[in-house]
């Protein structure tokens, strides 16, 4: 028995797109026999994912996702540095109940002595026997690693601010404020809207991965910078957690300096072969193919709206 379902996406939106890879990857993970494509022939344009079991293969991802219990993955002999107590207490240096360590660490060579490794850690989310790996930004290979976060941030704690939100100041674990919401607050408040257009649900983010361009900004373009006034962007941190699940086994294509390509296919078709779909490979499927600019907001890359390509 198989289970189907259709969302809306902004196909000129690469965040949106890759995150709609995410799905069907984590789908496959979840649920087994997992197949997805996009439809281009409705308005808005739509991703449909079908799965093993009787459940809306969607509803089934974002629940994983609000109930999972994130942490940093670290090679055994590695103790996350001692806090400063002198630094606020949004510093994203994992905890050590918020470690797990592995003899099996299979990311870039790393001295285990380094402090720094922190900023580096992949994550992994659980619930139960299942479990979804996130570590592009650490990727050792002759892969691009389409890391776009810079500075003294943690994968680890962006990840964790889009699943669990940004506590307010001076507040953390006192009543439950937020700043920010994140997937989890979204999910016990909006679950209805989430299932049936999860892209379309915003709120502000005080820091993201900067796959969702919605949330991306430059000095420039917004005539003052939202971080020194303490203003979040909205944007979707559902993207944001979802695009990340998809750059652990695909990638678009950066084909020259931060200006890359990615495509989307008709076929549904099974993760292996979306793979290959994404990244423009011929003869798989009908193909649409687009391409972006990275623009730079500081030493950060953020993603821009996409242009569609003319049709060979």
């Amino acid at each position: 028995m198989v289970a189907e379902a259709s969302i809306p996406v902004d196909v000129f939106n690469p965040g949106q797109v890759l995150a709609c890879m995410g799905f069907l990857e984590a789908a496959d993970a979840l649920l087994g026999d997992a197949e997805g494509g996009f439809n281009w022939m409705t308005q808005p344009s739509s991703f449909t994912l079908r799965a093993a079991g009787e459940s809306n293969p969607f509803e089934v991802v974002l629940q994983f996702l609000a109930e999972a219990q994130i942490k940093a993955v670290a090679p055994q002999g590695w103790s996350a540095p001692q806090k400063d107590q002198t630094e606020s207490d949004d510093r994203d240096v994992p905890v050590p109940e918020h470690l797990l360590r592995t003899e099996t660490f299979c990311c870039r060579p790393i001295d285990t002595k380094e402090q720094k490794l922190a900023m580096k850690l992949p994550v992994q989310l659980s619930r139960g026997e299942f479990r979804v790996s996130m570590s592009h930004w650490a990727d050792g290979s002759s892969r691009n690693d389409f890391k776009l976060y810079s500075g003294n941030r943690s994968a680890f704690d962006i990840a964790r601010k889009m699943l669990h939100g940004v506590a307010a100041k001076g507040k953390r674990g006192a009543d439950g404020a937020l700043d920010n919401q994140g997937l989890v607050q979204l999910w016990q408040e909006q679950r209805d809207a989430l299932v049936a257009a999860p892209f379309d649900v915003l709120t502000a983010l005080g820091g993201s991965f900067n796959f969702d361009p919605r949330g991306a900004w430059t000095g420039i373009d917004a005539g003052y910078s939202p971080n020194d006034q303490e203003h979040g962007v909205a944007a979707s941190p559902i993207v944001e957690i979802l695009a990340a699940i998809c750059l652990e086994h695909a990638r678009p294509d950066e084909f020259a300096t931060r200006k890359v390509c990615y495509a989307i296919w008709r076929d549904l078709l099974p993760p292996g072969l979306a793979r290959a779909a994404l990244a423009g490979a011929v003869g798989l499927a009908e193909l649409r193919r687009f391409r972006f600019d990275l623009d730079m907001a500081g030493k950060n890359k953020v993603v821009t709206f996409a242009q569609e390509e003319p049709t060979p």
